[in-house]
Formats: structure tokens, C-alpha cells, sequence
């Protein structure tokens, strides 16, 4: 038993194997790290659109108090900048208003406002934007 006739015996089938090995858990970390990636901007944009519509919501209640102190749509302020409040940080409400004068019956008045309020939220890949419309009388 010589240790040169083992050494050629031996076939050097391990280090492809390895490599291989190797590879292909490099493919499987770079897929799982862009699959995550994708994932937390999609989350990070549904919580952009969710404060977005918070915004709209929250620029039509108040359009619907002004234009109805002031028994007019030039009473509206708008737009809203909600540089204070700490959930809508950043966002923007626009709103605008139309109103309508019509024979109706009932408790109210014969005008109808329609007031449509625009959100928005973040910037540039990660901008967010919704609207909501009442209408009130």
C-alpha cells in the first residue's frame, strides 16, 4: 500500500459538486432578498394610500363644516396642509366645491353641495393619492 498509487485512484469529483452547491444557494438568497424587497415597498405603499384616503376623509369633513357655516362654497379653504397632526405628517387634502340649487322637499334647504376632497401622500415612487366626495345639503 502506496500512498502515491491511492492519490491516483482518487477522482476529484467534490470540488464541481461544491460549486454547484454554492450557486445555487446564491440564486435562492438573491431571489429571497428581491422577493422581500417587493414586498415591503407594497407594503409601504398600501399604508401611503391608507393615509392618503385618511387625508381626503379628513379635508372633506372640513370643507362639509365650512361650507356649511358659511352657507356657500366660498367659504372653502383649501388647500389643507396637515403639517401638525402626527398620522398625516406630510399629506395634503385639496378640496373643492359645486353647489346646486333645486326644488326639494324637506328639512335642509334647496341647495346641494358637492364637495370633492383630494388626498395625497409621500413623494416621487412612493406617492400616494385618493379622493372622496359627499354631497350635502
Amino acid at each position: 500500500m502506496c500512498p502515491e498509487t491511492l492519490l491516483k485512484k482518487q477522482s476529484g469529483a467534490g470540488l464541481p459538486v461544491a460549486l454547484f452547491i454554492v450557486t445555487v444557494l446564491a440564486f435562492l438568497v438573491l431571489g429571497m432578498s428581491q422577493l422581500q424587497q417587493g414586498s415591503g415597498e407594497s407594503i409601504s405603499l398600501q399604508i401611503q394610500s391608507q393615509r392618503a384616503f385618511f387625508a381626503a376623509e379628513s379635508g372633506a369633513q372640513v370643507a362639509v363644516r365650512d361650507v356649511l357655516e358659511a352657507d356657500s362654497c366660498s367659504g372653502l379653504h383649501s388647500p389643507l396642509a396637515f403639517n401638525d397632526a402626527n398620522g398625516l405628517q406630510g399629506c395634503s387634502a385639496t378640496m373643492t366645491c359645486e353647489s346646486v340649487t333645486a326644488d326639494i322637499g324637506g328639512s335642509g334647504g334647496n341647495t346641494v353641495f358637492t364637495i370633492t376632497s383630494s388626498g395625497q401622500c409621500g413623494a416621487g415612487a412612493d406617492q400616494a393619492s385618493r379622493s372622496v366626495e359627499v354631497r350635502v345639503r
